[in-house]
This record gives structure tokens, sequence and C-alpha cells, in this order.
């Protein structure tokens, strides 16, 4: 039976259980190498071949469909392997990186625009709601922890929620006006709001003005401050990998409330703004609740995010908030897949990633990075990995 059983998965195209192994193994093990290799790279013709590896790979992906199927079911089929295999991973990472501190701090920075990404994604991708002031809630976040700890001696673990909180209720205060806006206009309210805020920030002297906020405390947890190096079995890592595992647990909160506000009633809403407002309200949806909740959930992540970049980098102004990083952050969704996780994130790894490793062309970085973004979204406009059709069945 159980030959049989194989033998029709295989005619239907579905993997095996041990192909269903090897594929989620082989697939993660090669994701994480091709990372490291990005990462640890300095010569330019390397990373050239890198990016052409990765471009065959998404070709692939797009001339093969049953391809990426395969691996969809695969990593659906083994879904608590591939979370203890990505797990794993996450966790010995640090100890493969050679000690570099240019590695750990891309890699720090990448996973929070990550959340940010995702953050973005429950507005853009779930609900169709375009937001530039992401940038603006990120810098909300900052701003809050940095005074509190600054100015009252705030501990870090205390600062994080509260400026979640604040940041939150900028996102309602932002949200609420927005809901008299549509489309174009709506996109135009949150360009406003996010000047705004970087103004202010720019201006009001209790927030440093244009010279920011400098000294900001590291963490500290069970007395070990964030400051010092981490040994582990008598391994010693940079002290960034502190804040390597506080991101990446930070970014396992984000993939987590992802997939539970997709599955969730929430997340249902918001896809049926997304395909048609109007319909939405003929079935009962409070449209002005759920657009003014994706305003909150937004603002809620993005302050997560820019609390641990304070506390990281210990210094911050208001040019580490502009507009410019609202748009960045739109890039990564658009880029990576609308309402995909997994695409969002790696839009964001690698659009942070690439700007820093094509520094050798100095003033024309930018525009390289502009001509490959060009390129994937006409070879595969829906992004890297595509929104994917919402399963009404069972869920595990």
């Amino acid at each position: 039976m159980a030959h049989v059983a194989q033998t029709s998965a295989a005619a239907r195209g579905t993997p095996s259980g041990t192909a269903s192994f090897l594929i989620v193994a082989g697939t993660q093990l090669a994701g994480a190498v091709l990372l490291w290799s990005f990462l640890l790279s300095e010569r330019t013709p390397v990373i050239v071949a890198l990016l052409a590896v990765m471009a065959a790979i998404f070709a692939a992906l797009q001339l093969r469909p049953a391809l990426e199927e395969r691996i969809v079911t695969a990593f659906a089929e083994k879904q608590r392997f591939a979370i203890l295999l990505g797990i794993t991973i996450v966790v010995i990472y640090p100890f493969c990186l050679q000690g570099s501190s240019y590695a750990f701090h891309l890699l720090i920075v990448s996973m929070l625009y990550a959340v940010l990404a995702l953050a973005l994604n429950f507005q853009l991708g779930s609900a169709n709601i375009p937001n530039f002031a992401t940038g603006a809630s990120y810098g909300i976040g900052a701003y809050t922890s940095a005074l509190l700890a600054l100015n009252f001696g705030v501990s870090f673990w205390l600062a994080l929620p509260a400026s979640a909180v604040v940041a939150t209720l900028f996102g309602f205060l932002l949200g609420f006006p927005s809901m008299r806006a549509k489309e174009s206009y709506l996109a135009l309210v949150t360009i406003a709001f996010g000047i705004v805020v970087h103004q202010l920030l720019n201006n009001f002297e209790w927030t440093g003005g244009p010279n920011g906020l400098v000294g900001i405390p590291a963490p500290e947890l069970f007395g070990h401050s964030f400051a010092r190096p981490l040994t582990v079995f008598g391994y010693r890592l940079p002290a960034q990998a502190n804040f390597y595992y506080l991101s990446a647990a930070l970014v396992g909160l984000s993939i987590v409330s992802a997939r539970r506000l997709h599955q969730s009633r929430v997340g249902l809403a918001w896809n049926a703004l997304r395909a048609d407002p109007l319909a939405a309200r003929c079935q009962g949806i409070d449209v002005v609740w759920y657009k003014m909740l994706a305003f909150g959930v937004d603002a809620f992540l993005a302050a997560f995010a820019g609390t641990i970049y304070a506390f990281y980098v210990s210094y911050i102004s208001p040019d580490n908030f502009t507009f410019l990083v609202s748009v960045t952050i739109m890039t990564m969704v658009i880029v990576g897949g609308m309402d995909n996780t997994l695409g969002v994130i790696i839009g964001a790894f690698f659009l942070t990633m690439l700007p820093e490793k094509l520094r050798i062309f100095s003033d024309y970085r930018l525009l390289f990075v502009g001509i490959i973004v060009i390129l994937f979204l006409i070879l595969r406009p829906q992004g890297l990995f595509p929104q994917r059709t919402r399963n009404y069945g069972e869920q595990k």
C-alpha cells in the first residue's frame, strides 16, 4: 500500500516523505550557504557570480512553476521539520561568520528591515493600503525608547513595549483621517505624515534636533550587557551577536504574527478589503475599523524594530528615518511578493545587502540596484515569491 501511495504521489507531482525531507533540508541549507557566501565575499567577480546564481534560481522558478509547487508542497508536509531546521540554522549561523563585524551588522540591519517590510505587508499586501509612513513609525519607536532611556533611565525591556504603544497610537492617529482618502490620495496623506514627523524630530530641542540622540545605553539581560562579547561554550562571538539573536527573535515573532493574522478573521477581512472594499462592506465587514487596525499593527511592529535599532547603534538622528526609508520598505514588499511572508523577508534581505555589496561602483551603485530591481519586476512582476491563493480548507 505504501508503494502504491508513493507511486500515486509521484504521479501527481507530490514528493514522497523522504523526498520532502531532502527538498526541505536542501533548500534551507542551500539558502544559508548562499547567504553566507554573499555576506563574506568582498571580491566583485564573486559577488556578480552569486547574483547570477540567484537570477538563475528565480528564472528556473519562473520557467518551471511545477518546481516551485513541489518545494511549497514539501515544506507544507514537513512543516515541523522545516521550523526546527530553520531555528537550528539561525542559532548556529553566528559561529560561521568568522567574527566579521561587517557581516553581523548587515544581518542585523537586514532582519530589522525584514520586520519593517512584514509590518507594511499587513497593509500593502493583505489589505492593499499604500502607506509611506512606516519609516515614521520606525522613527517614533526609536526616539520614544531612546528618550525614555536617556531622560528617565528606563531599561530597554520596558522601553520596548512603551515605544510600541506610543507608535500604535500615532498609527491610529494617522489611520483615522486617512479613512476619508482613497488610493493615491491616501498615499499622499501617509507621505505628508512621514514628512511632518521627520521635520518635528529635526526641529524639536528635546529630540536633539538635527544632531539626534547620543549615548543610548546597551540593553542588559540577567546581568549581561549587550555591549560585551558573547561567549558560548568557550567560543567568543562579537558583541553584535547579542543583537543578532534579539533581532532574530523579533523576526520570528513577526512571522508567527503574520501567520496567525493571515489565518484569522482579521486576515480574511483584510483580503476582502483588498479584493473589493464595497463588497466587503456589504458583507458586514467594518471597513474603517479593519483599515485602522492595519495601520496600528504596522506601527506596532515598526516601533519594535526602531527600538532595537536605537539601542544597537546607540545613536539616532532624523536622517535615519527619512521618506526614502519608507520608499525602500515598500520596494522590499513589492519585489519580494506582496502578502507572501517568505517573499517579503527575502526581498528585505536582498535590497538591504545589495547596495552595500555594490559599493565598489561608488556613485553608480544605486543605479545598478535600480536596474536589477527593474529587471526583477519585468521578468517576475508578481515578485520573487508571488501572492498565493488563500486556502479555505483545513489549516495545519
